[in-house]
């Protein structure tokens, strides 16, 4: 009974996090290259959702000299899934599939994932990344630095939306 209320209430805090690949793939070390092809970060403004376990935290600070991350909103969710997002064969994301996945439309898609009621890497016939333009205007920063330091890479919280925002 303690086991199902502790992954209850692991459930209900758990947050949808956005993952921005910032670095190139230049002088990327092995093990933290591996890191981001298990994330499904193969290139440069590359985009990908989790959640926050503690084995995906654990891959996010292992790559953290070469990505962005933090919490996502709700908005942006939904819009990286309508201009961003692809199925199998590069079609655009529809209501059509949202239906076959069981949701009235991608708006309650984009829900369900920012709930963590789904796993956007694991529905089906969908592409586990969105391909975006690199941000208008440039980074806020040097990518070799920290967010802490006034750069773009690590954890950047709230902030990640903007940069989407501009990435979209």
């Amino acid at each position: 009974m303690r086991k199902t209320m502790e992954s209850k209430e692991a459930e209900q805090k758990r947050k949808c996090l956005a993952v921005v690949r910032v670095h190139g793939r230049i002088s990327v070390l092995g093990e933290t290259s591996e890191t981001m092809k298990m994330l499904h970060l193969t290139r440069n403004c590359h985009v990908t959702l989790v959640d926050n376990r503690a084995s995906y935290l654990g891959m996010l600070q292992k790559a953290q000299s070469y990505i962005a991350w933090g919490e996502v909103s709700k908005e942006t969710v939904a819009l990286l899934l309508k201009k961003r997002g692809r199925l199998v064969g590069n079609k655009k994301l529809t209501d059509e599939y949202a239906q076959k996945v069981g949701k009235k439309s991608i708006d309650d898609l984009a829900e369900a994932i920012f709930k963590g009621e789904l796993e956007f890497q694991k529905l089906p016939d969908i592409k586990p990344i969105f391909r975006l333009h690199p941000p208008s205007r440039g980074y806020k920063g040097k990518i070799k630095r920290s967010f802490a330091a006034g750069g773009v890479s690590g954890y950047q919280g709230e902030a990640v939306n903007s940069l989407l925002e501009q990435m979209i």
